[in-house]
């Protein structure tokens, strides 16, 4: 069976539809290293080997281990789309959380022009993002952050009662749920207690969530085959190994 690679070949094909996986999604990786291979001639070398008569049985080994490599990778791009999802949602947790344990001009609790409405939706952002983290977390399996989880789970669990007095039920999944009408009738002073000082409940989720992110940025930056943002560090290299083999 013959192979004829054309050093002028468009490879642009290639790309298309790329957009479309995500930042981290597998199908770039893949492609990218297949271009790799194919760009510099080392595929068209491993392909020529593996059907020639006297191919040796470490080409051939190679090349039939091609599709498992591409399914490992896979798994560990789905792994680090899930790490990555665990550090977008803790940001977002423990930016609506510090939102409410602001002080001064950006505090939402000063007497002199505070607005139950927009407490609301600072709250209602909180208890969003929050069941956000636990429903990111489950997509990930490490210890540390399940330990962290857990954490800030039982701290609400502690201080669940002082919750109920303002609206916020803890559900069976650990979710939590807020009721406006209820919310809006209590007594905000208690809801500042809650979240707008050092200490509060409200600052231990912001501490936990910032805990639960720096874990999930650990388990990126360890992975030899992700850098510290989730994407590839070296699969676009891989190609170049099949050399070695001629």
């Amino acid at each position: 069976m013959g192979i004829n690679l054309q050093a002028k070949t468009d490879y642009s094909f290639l790309f298309s539809g790329m957009g479309t996986t995500g930042t981290y999604g597998s199908g770039t990786s893949s492609w990218l290293s297949d271009y790799a291979s194919i760009k510099n001639g080392s595929y068209g070398k491993l392909m020529k080997a593996y059907y020639g008569k006297n191919s040796s049985d470490s080409v051939k080994k190679l090349a039939q281990n091609t599709e498992v490599n591409r399914n490992q990778k896979t798994a560990l791009s789905e792994t680090a789309k899930a790490y990555t999802k665990v550090q977008s949602t803790t940001d977002a947790l423990k930016e609506s959380a510090d939102a409410l344990l602001a002080k001064g001009k950006d505090s939402l609790f000063a007497k002199d022009r505070q607005d139950q409405d927009k407490i609301y939706s600072a709250v209602n952002a909180f208890v969003q993002d929050y069941n956000q983290v636990l429903s990111a977390a489950d997509d990930v399996d490490n210890n540390t952050i399940a330990n962290r989880v857990d954490s800030m789970v039982n701290t609400t669990s502690v201080n669940a009662k002082l919750l109920g007095q303002v609206g916020i039920t803890i559900n069976q999944d650990n979710t939590l749920s807020l009721d406006k009408e209820a919310f809006l009738k209590a007594d905000m002073s208690r809801v500042e207690s809650l979240f707008g000082s050092t200490g509060s409940y409200g600052y231990s989720v912001s501490a936990s969530a910032s805990m639960i992110n720096y874990n999930a940025d650990y388990a990126l930056s360890k992975a030899d085959t992700y850098t510290f943002n989730g994407s590839y560090n070296s699969a676009y290299n891989t190609g170049a190994l099949f050399n070695s083999y001629f």
